[in-house]
């Protein structure tokens, strides 16, 4: 049986729910609420992330063993776990939606690894809690492949984000109307293991705060800082203000992460916002194919379209405005709290600029350049364009033969490329230009754009892909794709058919365009 060391500071620091077991309540007092994992009927390991496992100290033996399974599909526990589900609230949608609390997960401890790294492990679709709401607490097979396969990809991408370590079938189905319509089917479940330094989210001070609960607010403040930010010196006010800016500077660096890489997270409730700015809760993700700053891939969200594209640094900045409100009761006075929203919008503006550099291979952005970038961005929307395609032509490309025709691979539609065409060879001339007077050598321009530049990334429907193959007992795709995410930035030959534009028959089908947020 294989080993792992837990030190539970969450459960042994702060307080807990005096009830134990899943029966559904509001809990006040507390910041958790101790419940087992529900056992299922047969658990098998579909993937893992080589990565995670060998972070904790686990071998192939480890994995092979049929107590893997077992402890990481929910039926039996190692010993120092003490699992919990975690009390919080949250905005959903812009609106207070008061006690959440984790619904379909549930914390198994926190392990140290050889390193003294601590990895809060959780197991997404371990059964009900008392925050399940009505739910089930179970995961869907389909939902888990995505979360499983985005965790890893966006580490692999460079981007902050929560692990995860394990993939389990549980040989149960679980019943789920994936698209809200009247239509449930029964579908194979699954249960992924995540892991983070921490899952403490935005909603965890919001819940004290909305209860009027200034002690509990201020105890899990001082738990946050001292487990979270250790680097933190100082007291009192001073103190609560520097964690809160560290907490927007941030955030601030994650978003501009996706906007450079084209992520869309899809569900940015204050609930599933991380104090230490990692991406947090892959539900309805996706990554924008032809170029749309509207674009969401919720289908909750499609008529109001708040979690759009364009839309996630400003959505950001409201949920960091929620968290600050929370916070007051903490402060003399708003005035520390403000600077920290002053801080995030810094940073972010910092970070942008960075990344026009980046993905334009220029020494560093002047004023001028960011115009640059926006015109190529109306011309990339006005002629459908692949986004990821399209950065990455313009990264292969030398600087003496720049035409339109380098995009040729990147156009949803031919209508709109010719119509665009003008624009995109006006764009160009401007670029180089601008390249002439840059500094940067051609091989130092071209290494700087590919490393900001993907050649793959996790597109819908390549996961949809995985998906459809395990759902008729082939799990092969999953660790496929996850080896081609591996090494998101390098060409990788015999793999091209990953870093194609989306197929026309993709466009309109399930899990393939916007999904919603039982997918």
């Amino acid at each position: 049986m294989f080993k792992l060391r837990f030190d539970n500071a969450f459960v042994r620091d702060l307080p807990g729910d005096p009830e134990r077991g899943a029966r559904l309540r509001q809990v006040e007092g507390a910041l958790y609420s101790r419940v087992d994992p529900a056992p299922v009927a047969a658990p098998r390991l579909l993937a893992h992330s080589a990565e995670m496992a060998a972070r904790l100290g686990l071998g192939a033996d480890d994995l092979a063993s049929p107590a893997f399974a077992e402890v990481f599909g929910g039926n039996r526990l190692l010993d120092g776990m003490q699992p919990w589900a975690a009390n919080y609230g949250g905005h959903q949608f812009g609106h207070w939606a008061g006690q959440l609390g984790d619904g379909r997960a549930i914390s198994l401890g926190e392990a140290i690894d050889a390193q003294g790294g601590r990895w809060e492990l959780q197991l997404k679709g371990a059964g009900p809690t008392p925050y399940s709401r009505g739910a089930d607490g179970r995961a869907v097979l389909r939902s888990s492949i995505r979360e499983f396969l985005c965790s890893e990809a966006m580490h692999h991408l460079g981007v902050p984000t929560t692990r995860a370590l394990s993939l389990v079938g549980t040989g149960d189905t679980v019943v789920r109307d994936m698209f809200y319509d009247g239509h449930p089917q029964d579908e194979p479940g699954a249960i992924v293991c995540r892991a983070a330094p921490s899952f403490i989210r935005f909603g965890n001070f919001e819940l004290p705060f909305s209860r009027n609960d200034v002690p509990l607010l201020r105890q899990l403040a001082d738990f946050t800082i001292r487990r979270d930010f250790p680097e933190l010196g100082g007291s009192g006010e001073a103190r609560y203000a520097e964690w809160f800016g560290q907490v927007c500077e941030r955030t601030a660096r994650t978003v501009a992460h996706w906007m450079r890489v084209g992520f869309v997270h899809g569900v940015m409730n204050t609930d599933n916002m991380s104090i230490l700015g990692l991406t947090l809760d892959y539900g309805p993700y996706g990554w924008i194919d032809d170029f749309d700053p509207d674009w969401t891939p919720n289908t909750t969200d499609a008529l109001r379209r708040r979690y759009r594209f364009g839309q996630q640094p400003n959505v950001a900045w409201w949920n960091l405005g929620r968290l600050a409100g929370a916070l007051v009761p903490l402060f003399g006075d708003t005035g520390a709290l403000q600077a920290g929203l002053d801080r995030y919008a810094a940073a972010y503006a910092e970070a942008d600029r960075a990344t026009t550099a980046a993905k334009l291979g220029l020494a560093e952005c002047r004023d001028d350049d960011t115009a640059l970038m926006e015109s190529l961005h109306a011309a990339m929307r006005d002629g459908t364009m692949d986004m990821t395609l399209t950065f990455r032509a313009l990264s292969d490309a030398e600087a003496g033969t720049l035409s339109p025709d380098l995009f040729g691979e990147a156009f949803y539609d031919e209508e709109r490329r010719n119509a665009v065409e003008p624009a995109l060879r006006d764009w160009l001339q401007r670029y180089a230009t601008r390249l002439a007077d840059d500094p940067l050598a051609p091989a130092q321009r071209r290494a700087k754009m590919r490393a900001a530049n993907p050649r793959y990334v996790l597109r819908n429907y390549l996961a949809q892909e995985a998906i459809d193959r395990a759902a008729q007992g082939d799990a092969g795709g999953i660790s496929e794709l996850l080896d081609v995410m591996r090494r998101p930035y390098d060409d990788q030959p015999g793999r091209e058919q990953y870093a194609r534009r989306r197929p026309d028959w993709a466009r309109e089908k399930p899990g393939c365009s916007m999904l919603s947020c039982s997918s």
